[in-house]
């Protein structure tokens, strides 16, 4: 492996415990407006595309309403998820002072990623944020306008962090390795093997003691 001169993180079950916070908001922004209950397994089935599209799936009669009910709840509720998992910010820190690029490559929207990261003060360590789409999963395209604004890297150099499966494929399918995160009590650890992953670390200590001698 040689040095890592660039890192490309996720949001939700990576830097943060979000998923529980954004299953809520759309349980009580969609619930109102079709009058039926929803799982949990109902929600997470149309992750994929951002807040925008799991709204449209949900309740296509109720698209703007829904909408404005999600963002709403998403920012009143998120003292759910006050702070981001222990030793990410001290990750972010040490990353900063080495020098190493930082960016994001997320799923949600571009409203539900602002609310986040202005709630986390995480905002200014990520110099390219590519957040998701309506119209279906776009984190391979993502990655790829990350890899052309860093040019002068090269592949080799760079990695994507990740807690879900399809964050393994989409790095595949933009060619750089990708390290899965583990940590969130959301993860499925041994769902992310099954993709192989170049690595899997289970706590962002490992994860942070594992690039230290990388970044150096």
């Amino acid at each position: 492996m040689q040095k890592i001169r660039g890192i490309i993180f996720d949001l939700d079950g990576t830097l943060a415990n979000t998923l529980p916070l954004c299953i809520q908001a759309f349980r009580q922004s969609v619930e109102p407006l079709t009058l039926q209950p929803l799982s949990d397994e109902e929600i997470i089935a149309t992750f994929g595309p951002s807040e925008e599209g799991t709204i449209m799936t949900l309740v296509p009669g109720h698209y703007e309403k829904g909408i404005v009910n999600y963002l709403n709840f998403y920012k009143d509720l998120h003292d759910m998820c006050p702070d981001p998992f222990p030793d990410i910010r001290d990750l972010l820190d040490l990353l900063k002072k080495k020098g190493i690029r930082i960016a994001m490559v997320t799923g949600k929207g571009k409203h539900s990623t602002d609310i986040s990261l202005n709630k986390f003060g995480l905002t200014s360590y990520f110099e390219i944020i590519e957040t998701g789409s309506p119209a279906g999963p776009r984190k391979t395209e993502g990655i790829r306008q990350v890899l052309a604004a860093w040019s002068l890297l090269q592949k080799e150099d760079i990695i994507y962090v990740g807690d879900a499966p399809s964050d393994v494929k989409a790095s595949r399918e933009a060619g750089i390795a990708v390290a899965g995160a583990g940590w969130a009590p959301t993860a499925d650890p041994e769902a992310l093997l099954a993709q192989k992953p170049d690595w899997l670390f289970y706590t962002v200590k490992d994860f942070a003691d594992w690039l230290t001698p990388l970044t150096d």
